[in-house]
């Protein structure tokens, strides 16, 4: 049994697997990697992406899927997180959670007998991360060669895309406001990953040296969900970071333009650059769908060459 938990539950060579993985169901190969199986979905947070691409990916490979939003569960508040994590393993095949605190998530794993899928916690987004590297490797025809900036918060998008390019043999560098960086242990694992496959995993303040020279620059919101409240702060000590027209004048002349998504424009991204040529921040939403199915099929398959 597998938990996916973080980035670094897969070793890198299983990370290039998923993603091949994902490029092979995205062109049409077949996987009943689910089939007769249930996915129980238990999420805290609202969503889009990815409460439909786990929806639809569990129903392409065969399984069917069961959403349940927060009110129903109560995680902690109607009843023990380990006792629903008990309940749920003795009906369901797998469980997706969507929830705030990451120990919350891996106090789940602990009492649960199913394999547990992170699709968010306030440490790390790894699904995020696996659709991020299909996109990039689409892009740019792998992982290496070129750089890859983000500017922003060092939140956990920015986290597990620090384990997935490390963990790759790529080149990343974070723009942060002081502050705001990447947290020390998760630099520290990112680096200690990059060190075995010639990753460079760098966190700066200046968002202009972050993006010089970047094939792609990555952006995400500047408060994320359960940030509400230090919005307007948040606007002020990210001033000068936005991604505009003039600070990708920094990057390659060929860069390409990546977000998570939902996006704010006119705050961390400019008004009109989701929808700009350099744009492929739609393939990388898209993509949600297609490395969730590649990492599902990895996990839960009964195939022997996975």
């Amino acid at each position: 049994m597998r938990n996916f938990l973080s980035v670094a539950d897969l070793s890198p060579s299983e990370i290039t697997s998923v993603i091949d993985r994902a490029g092979a169901l995205k062109l049409g190969a077949p996987s009943d990697a689910l089939a007769g199986k249930v996915g129980v979905m238990i999420f805290e947070k609202p969503s889009l992406r990815t409460k439909l691409s786990f929806d639809i990916g569990i129903g392409r490979l065969g399984g069917r899927a069961i959403y349940f939003s927060p009110d129903e569960t109560g995680m902690d508040v109607r009843e023990p997180t380990e006792d629903i994590a008990r309940v749920v393993s003795r009906m369901g095949d797998f469980v997706v959670i969507r929830t705030f605190n990451h120990s919350l998530i891996e106090r789940f794993s602990e009492a649960a007998s199913i394999p547990v899928i992170n699709a968010l916690t306030d440490g790390e987004h790894p699904c995020q991360a696996l659709a991020d590297l299909q996109t990039i490797k689409e892009a740019m025809g792998g992982y290496t060669g070129f750089k890859v900036a983000y500017v922003g918060d060092g939140n956990n998008v920015a986290a597990s895309l620090a384990l997935a390019m490390a963990s790759v043999g790529g080149s990343l560098t974070i723009g942060s406001p002081e502050g705001y960086e990447l947290p020390e242990d998760v630099l520290a694992q990112a680096r200690s990953i990059g060190a075995a496959h010639g990753a460079t995993i760098e966190q700066v303040v200046s968002p202009e040296e972050a993006v010089s020279g970047a094939s792609i620059v990555y952006t995400d919101v500047w408060a994320s969900m359960g940030q509400e409240s230090e919005s307007s702060v948040r606007k002020k000590d990210f001033t000068g970071y936005q991604v505009n027209p003039q600070l990708l004048e920094n990057a390659d002349p060929e860069v390409k333009i990546m977000h998570d998504l939902p996006a704010h424009p006119g705050e961390e991204i400019s008004v009109g650059l989701l929808d700009d040529s350099r744009s492929i921040v739609f393939d990388q939403a898209e993509n949600r769908l297609h490395a969730q199915m590649g990492l599902m099929d990895f996990l839960l398959s009964d195939r022997s060459d996975r």
